[in-house]
């Protein structure tokens, strides 16, 4: 088995956030590439097309973010699962998860390519897309939809590279994305009739490269999931998908949480016209800089903590988890200060001076501070959910959106106008660290947070020793 990351890290404080970091700095990398690629579509469909190209893609953000739900949620199971394995230096179990990951996803992708395609105008018309760019909001979500399987399969990919310690294939794997959507949009977008809906096919190239990427430095480096290694153990496991839906279930749930609040949001917002639309959806567009290393950290408490409860070692638990709330104080608080003082600037790649502009910037400033509270949670939330505990931290996310976010939106909105909407967001990230905290250290008053049964740990010692 590669051996380049098969034990979590031990020791002082100091060499487990050395550690931390060399995991961080590409998961940071990783979704700086994943908001280029959406700065870039978002500026090309600026300049191109003008505020209807915008609002166009807008419109059907929180759509994609409901469907990117789903695999969120199995990519959280297969990350851990694979993780879990990787601490016990089990190569064979690494690609049983591989396989019943990517079969999963790829029957999820195609569901919701075929249902999604026939329900599209319902759903954009419910969604109260402005009538002015409903017709060209139709036709993009349809070739969104369409490139669901590959964007599935893709994302199970990376999860699981993850998973094991490799977060440098998934960061190469996106720059050549990127690199490719950068060449492909503007020339689809601009010189073929599709428009806005050329963004779904450059989607579609980028994702084919991104995969091609992976699976080229899986063989180099001998990875465990590299094509043809161990081919017997290719085998997708019912037993390992009931694994990963309990794990990966309440993260979907939690995230589909979030995206329903995204509609509502969205509805309200759409009530101001098409020029609000396009200042929220640029604004979503910067403020994914800042949230990418409160995610990044989530993500690295969730590898850590597999790798300790692999290796039979959940006394480290604590310390990856205090290590990891640390950096988000340090690291996205820095990401929240660079994000609120250049978003004038950064917004114009995409908008002209104006309202609109204004607008966004509004935006941006009032919730860029806030992604502070939520990477705290992500932290604790992450490290609860790869030791054993997944639902409770779910369910009190879904708790915080459905009892804070969407009613301080809805009263907002009705006493301040567009401004209020957005005043939701800190709310709802406020409410889900209280909930977390307490529950963090009701657990750990109650059975010292994460439990280990002396036959687990033997267990697990057993297959340490033995691999």
């Amino acid at each position: 088995m590669n051996e380049r990351e098969t034990t979590p890290p031990a020791g002082p404080a100091a060499t487990l956030r050395k550690h931390y970091i060399a995991l961080l700095t590409p998961l940071i990398l990783t979704h700086a590439l994943q908001s280029a690629g959406g700065l870039l579509d978002g500026f090309w469909l600026g300049r191109l097309l003008g505020v209807r190209g915008i609002a166009t893609a807008a419109s059907f953000f929180p759509v994609f973010f409901l469907l990117l739900s789903l695999i969120i949620g199995l990519g959280a199971g297969a990350t851990i699962l694979a993780g879990q394995a990787w601490g016990a230096r089990d190569a064979a179990q690494v690609r049983r998860v591989g396989a019943t990951a990517f079969v999963a996803a790829l029957g999820f992708g195609f569901a919701v390519a075929v249902a999604g395609v026939w329900c599209t105008p319902l759903l954009m018309q419910a969604l109260g897309t402005p009538p002015d760019i409903l017709p060209a909001a139709i036709r993009y979500a349809r070739a969104m939809l369409l490139v669901m399987p590959f964007v599935f399969v893709a994302w199970a990919g990376m999860s699981l590279s993850r998973g094991t310690g490799d977060a440098l294939s998934p960061m190469w794997s996106l720059l050549a994305a990127t690199l490719v959507a950068a060449v492909c949009t503007p020339l689809l977008v601009a010189g073929t009739p599709l428009g806005p809906a050329g963004v779904a096919v450059s989607a579609l190239v980028a994702q084919l490269a991104a995969l091609t990427v992976l699976i080229w430095r899986w063989q180099r480096d001998g990875h465990p999931l590299a094509p043809g290694a161990g081919w017997q153990d290719w085998k997708p496991s019912a037993a390992i998908a009931k694994r990963m839906l309990r794990i990966g279930l309440p993260a979907a749930l939690q995230m589909l949480a979030m995206a329903l609040a995204e509609i509502v949001l969205l509805g309200l917002v759409n009530r101001h016209g098409s020029s609000a639309t396009a200042a929220y959806g640029a604004a979503t567009q910067v403020l994914s800089w800042v949230q990418f290393p409160a995610m990044s950290l989530g993500i690295a408490a969730a590898i850590f903590s597999a790798h300790a409860v692999g290796a039979g070692r959940r006394e480290r638990l604590p310390a990856i988890v205090r290590t990891g709330l640390r950096l988000n104080a340090v690291v996205t608080a820095l990401f929240a200060v660079a994000v609120h003082l250049l978003a004038p600037f950064a917004l114009r790649l995409f908008l002209e001076p104006g309202p609109v502009l204004e607008q966004a910037v509004a935006v941006v400033r009032t919730v860029a501070w806030s992604v502070v509270l939520l990477g705290w949670s992500n932290v604790l939330v992450s490290a609860m959910r790869a030791s054993g505990a997944p639902l409770v931290p779910a369910l009190l996310s879904m708790a915080a959106i459905v009892g804070v976010e969407l009613p301080v939106a809805v009263a907002l909105e009705a006493r301040f106008g567009l401004a209020g909407v957005f005043w939701a967001c800190p709310a709802a990230f406020l409410a889900m660290l209280v909930l977390h905290g307490l529950y963090y250290r009701h657990k750990e008053n109650k059975d010292g947070l994460f439990p280990q049964p002396g036959a687990a740990l033997s267990a697990a010692v057993g297959r340490t020793r033995s691999a």
